[in-house]
């Protein structure tokens, strides 16, 4: 599959994050930053791939609920559901 520079629907962006996923046992500000990326890219994409609006507005928001947990409880791994 190629390269996608900038994802310009909710699958592709589903595929990079996938792609991008910090290894298991990664730093914290590894998962942070994936977490808070994902939750951009996915926002932006909403505004692209219209059809698919809400769903990719959905899955931005619980990017960024995966990072204000781990923002907010030191005791939960990053890559815990939590």
């Amino acid at each position: 599959m190629p390269r996608v520079e900038q994802p310009v629907t909710l699958m592709q962006v589903h595929e990079l994050m996938l792609k991008e996923r910090p290894r298991k046992g990664a730093p914290r500000s590894e998962w942070l930053a994936h977490y808070r990326r994902g939750a951009g890219l996915y926002e932006e994409v909403a505004d692209i791939d219209r059809g698919h609006h809400h769903e990719a507005m959905y899955w931005a928001g619980w990017e960024r609920r995966k990072a204000g947990k781990l923002t907010k409880n030191p005791q939960i791994g990053p890559d815990q559901e939590g």
